[in-house]
């Protein structure tokens, strides 16, 4: 029998039927986090951003990371910010699948963070699909840009604004359109 909860199952890439017996904690958490999103949402102070979203996320949030709020999550507990990480205006994470965000990262506004999806069979859709991402070390997601579920974007790498990524981009590559291509290495 597993004795896993339904996040210890999404975070371990496990799909979820909408008629799990757990399915109904997804929302609940999410309620959860929307309450702290508010109060994170309505406060101009860097300090008690990072507090909330240190509650959010369930890890102490770097006193090096900046976040320009508004910011939106769906869980949170499965989000880990590294050091020096900055996150401007209207992202959104949806981390059931799990996301990962290395030092140094630059998240630009309106950019999505898409850790979860759904099959494409009617019979099947409304079941969760969690697959992690993971942004590596000195990584500039542009603006407006769309990171889909299981895609890792290499370290140094910039995805241009307004890109859909839905494979991993090499270290130290640009890439951007829809779906996001090569568009060229980048000198250190």
């Amino acid at each position: 029998m597993n004795t896993e909860n339904i996040f210890e199952r999404l975070r371990n890439g496990e799909i979820i039927s909408p008629n799990d017996p757990e399915a109904y904690r997804m929302r609940e958490e999410s309620f959860v986090t929307k309450k702290l999103l508010f109060q994170m949402n309505s406060t101009p102070e860097p300090d008690e951003i990072r507090n909330l979203l240190s509650q959010i996320t369930g890890s102490e949030v770097d006193q090096s990371v900046v976040v320009f709020t508004p910011l939106y999550i769906n869980y949170g507990k499965h989000t880990k910010i590294g050091k020096n990480v900055f996150i401007n205006f209207d992202c959104v994470f949806l981390d059931l699948g799990g996301i990962t965000i290395e030092d140094n990262v630059f998240i630009a506004p309106k950019v999505s963070l898409l850790s979860e999806g759904h099959p494409t069979s009617i019979e099947d859709r409304h079941s969760l699909i969690p697959k992690a991402i993971h942004l590596k070390k000195n990584a500039w997601i542009g603006a407006g840009s769309t990171i889909l579920p299981g895609v890792t974007i290499g370290e140094n790498a910039v995805v241009a604004a307004g890109a859909v990524v839905s494979k991993d981009v090499a270290e130290n590559t640009m890439v951007g359109g829809i779906p996001a291509k090569f568009i060229k290495d980048i000198n250190s």
